[in-house]
């Protein structure tokens, strides 16, 4: 016999903690954009000898900003 769970949770603290959720997710997205823009920032302003050390090139720097703030691509 099936057995029904009942939860005493109201609508209302459903939709706060969905609406807390999705707060925090967008926060995080901008913070993660924000971290991404300031690495390609201060990865450019290196020279290429600079970056040469480091093992990259130019064309390199969006890519390694973006593996670092989000991992690797798939």
């Amino acid at each position: 016999m099936p057995t029904t769970l009942n939860t005493s949770r109201s609508a209302a603290a459903v939709l706060g903690e969905d609406l807390s959720a999705a707060v925090y997710a967008a926060m995080q997205r901008v913070v993660n954009y924000r971290t991404y823009r300031r690495t390609v920032n201060e990865l450019s302003q290196l020279s290429a000898h600079d970056l040469a050390d480091l093992g990259l090139h130019r064309s390199e720097i969006r890519r390694v900003a973006h593996e670092t703030v989000y991992g690797h691509r798939s």
